[in-house]
C-alpha cells in the first residue's frame, strides 16, 4: 500500500484531549464524549471529524505500549471565536505528510504496524515531530471491516 505525499496546509481543530497509552487506553470515552457535544462546536468546516495523536520525541525509537501520548478527538474549525467548555483548540503545523487511503475494522493494528515498522523504515523519509491523525469522513465505520478513513503520518526527508 503506497501512500500518497501531500504538503498540508495547517489547520484549527477543537475538541477533547487526553493522555492515554495503548495499554491504558480512553479513545472510547474521548469518542463518546465528543460525538455527544459535537453540535457545540460552531464554524466547522466539515462534517469531518479528527482522530489526533501527539507522540512526545522518541516515542517511536523504543515503543512500548505503557508509553503515554495525548489523543484528541476533534473537528476542523475556521475560527476560535467559541470554544465549547471543556474543550479546546490544536493548530496542527503545515508540512509534508504521507497519506494512507485505508479500508478495514479501526480495530485491526496491522496497518500501523505496517506504517511504522514497514513502510517508513524503507522509505525515503523519516517521521517528523508533528501530530499524527486521522480523517473520517462519511465512510468511517467504527469496527466495520468496509470501513473507509484516511491516514496521516508526518514525514521529511531523511
Amino acid at each position: 500500500m503506497d501512500p500518497r505525499i501531500l504538503q498540508f496546509k495547517e489547520k484549527l481543530v477543537v475538541g477533547i484531549s487526553a493522555d492515554m497509552s495503548i495499554i491504558n487506553n480512553k479513545t472510547g470515552e474521548l469518542w463518546r464524549t465528543l460525538r455527544s457535544r459535537a453540535g457545540e462546536i460552531s464554524s466547522r468546516n466539515s462534517a469531518e471529524f479528527i482522530s489526533l495523536q501527539l507522540y512526545p520525541p522518541g516515542y517511536f525509537d523504543h515503543f512500548d505500549p505503557n508509553n503515554t501520548f495525548t489523543k484528541w478527538a476533534c473537528v476542523e474549525v475556521s475560527t476560535l471565536n467559541h470554544i465549547p467548555l471543556n474543550m479546546h483548540y490544536l493548530t496542527i503545523p503545515a508540512g509534508l505528510y504521507a497519506v494512507f487511503d485505508y479500508e478495514g475494522s479501526s480495530g485491526n493494528a496491522g496497518i500501523f504496524q505496517y506504517i511504522y515498522g514497514e513502510w517508513v523504515p524503507n522509505s525515503m523519509y523519516r517521521l517528523d515531530d508533528r501530530p499524527h491523525f486521522e480523517v473520517l469522513g462519511d465512510a468511517y465505520k467504527h469496527n466495520d471491516p468496509t470501513s473507509k478513513e484516511e491516514i496521516w503520518i508526518p514525514i521529511i526527508q531523511k
